[in-house]
């Protein structure tokens, strides 16, 4: 290669990365200024983190539409989310799953796999979408809000995708927070003992902190089974997108429909296997995954308020009732699915 070849290389370099900072620095920003006031909130006001987040960044809509933020946003949206959801994979381990046992993963599993036929089932009734059925159950039936980001990304896309992600975040947010002062009244007067509670707290709330805040509020004993529980449910994030990502790629999209195929395995799912794979045999020091965890939270936190950036609040609300009723039973429905496992296995 000539002298003059590689100045030329350098010189576009040079011009490259300050343009790529300048075009993504000033949502990048707002984005992340807006996450640490989400955080800052639910520090010291108990609220929830995403709940927060998503709300707060719903206020600052205006800044998705135009102007010098708008591309920032949209990486955050996108890029920054999946690199969140993908970063879980270091929560992952296999002692995880040998310390739980055969039986309640086993309902876990049934209880996950239970929730998303019916959800297609009561969505039908309905008169809603598969794609609705599909991201509501997902998220009520993994891990809330991180499950709703990671299967909007494989579903193929149409006018409401943007507005059914919203809405679904902001349902399991809500209704996570609901279960958290709820489900521990509940156990105590069905008379469960701290592992049966664990394992409902786990088996039914939609996202971690709100298990973490339910179990434990009763127990040091039901908290860690509940935490031990609901990353269980994390572990089948990858199996039921990869299985999403299948079923839905060569799905014929109606007339009017847009957005192009998406990809088979995504990038963010291979990355979390890689991870939780990883963390199973040894190889991720423990500083290294606190320090993983910690950005994951920040990056999923940074992605939900660029997320309710994108969306407007009037058209979160015109999803309708029946979008409401269809989330609300599928939560009832996987909470009945683990009690009547409960009481199955003998744990109660």
């Amino acid at each position: 290669m000539s002298e003059i070849e590689n100045m030329n290389i350098t010189a576009a370099s040079h011009w490259y990365l300050p343009s790529l900072i300048s075009t993504y620095w000033p949502g990048l920003a707002v984005t992340g200024t807006v996450a640490i006031a989400a955080q800052f909130l639910s520090d010291h006001y108990g609220a929830p983190a995403m709940l927060m987040a998503l709300l707060l960044g719903i206020a600052f809509h205006f800044l998705s539409e135009e102007g010098r933020c708008v591309a920032g946003i949209d990486f955050c949206a996108k890029k920054v989310l999946r690199i969140g959801v993908a970063l879980l994979g270091m929560r992952i381990s296999v002692d995880l799953l040998i310390g739980l046992g055969a039986g309640t993963i086993l309902l876990l599993v049934a209880a996950i796999a239970a929730t998303i036929v019916f959800g297609l089932i009561a969505a039908k009734l309905l008169g809603r979408g598969w794609r609705l059925a599909l991201l509501t159950s997902g998220s009520v039936a993994i891990c809330g809000a991180s499950a709703a980001m990671a299967i909007a990304a494989v579903l193929p896309k149409n006018e409401f995708a943007e507005r059914n992600l919203i809405f679904t975040v902001l349902s399991v947010t809500v209704l996570s927070t609901l279960a958290m002062i709820a489900y521990p009244i509940i156990a105590q007067m069905m008379g469960l003992d701290a592992r049966a509670t664990g394992i409902f707290f786990g088996g039914t709330i939609h996202d971690v902190a709100q298990v973490v805040g339910a179990g434990f509020s009763v127990s040091p004993e039901a908290g860690e089974t509940a935490t031990l529980v609901k990353l269980i449910r994390v572990t089948m994030l990858a199996p039921v997108v990869l299985i999403f990502s299948i079923t839905t790629r060569n799905v014929a999209q109606p007339a009017g429909e847009t957005g192009k195929r998406p990809p088979l395995l995504p990038g963010f799912v291979i990355a979390f296997l890689i991870l939780a794979a990883a963390n199973s045999f040894g190889l991720v020091p423990e500083a290294v995954s606190k320090a993983g965890m910690e950005a994951s939270r920040w990056a999923l936190l940074a992605g939900i308020v660029a997320v309710g950036m994108k969306t407007s609040l009037r058209r979160v609300l015109d999803v309708g009732g029946d979008a409401v009723a269809l989330i609300v039973a599928e939560t009832i429905f996987i909470g009945l699915f683990i009690l009547a496992g409960i009481y199955y296995l003998g744990h109660a």
